[in-house]
């Protein structure tokens, strides 16, 4: 009985571990800054490691030239360029916090918190 004890305790400290490594992660991700670019250019759309959008740039000769529905196609494309970035980045990152190893569910409960894809 005292055995299962140990090895209870032995498991709260490991999940008290990676509960620190999660946030440790998380708080990397808000700094990670990964950008979309679509237009050759003309649009530039930037999102955190945690698949916030945080930045939109449109070029001044988009908006001249009258095409809305263009110009909503490239920033379309542009932040899904940017959010596909991001997840590739939080996807590395639970790698790191992982030591590349497949943990069952983890990815899936991490999305949830907005931490991985």
């Amino acid at each position: 009985m005292l055995k299962g004890l140990g090895d209870l305790a032995a498991l709260m400290k490991q999940a008290q571990q990676m509960q620190q490594r999660v946030g440790e992660m998380q708080e990397a991700l808000g700094k990670v800054r990964v950008e979309g670019i679509a237009g050759g250019g003309m649009v530039r759309v930037t999102a955190t490691g945690q698949q916030r959008l945080v930045s939109c740039q449109i070029d001044q000769s988009l908006w001249e030239s009258g095409d809305r529905e263009m110009v909503e196609q490239l920033v379309l494309a542009a932040a899904n360029q940017a959010l596909e970035k991001s997840r590739q980045a939080a996807a590395e990152e639970l790698a790191k916090l992982t030591g590349g190893l497949q943990v069952p569910g983890l990815s899936e409960a991490l999305s949830k918190l907005g931490l991985g894809g």
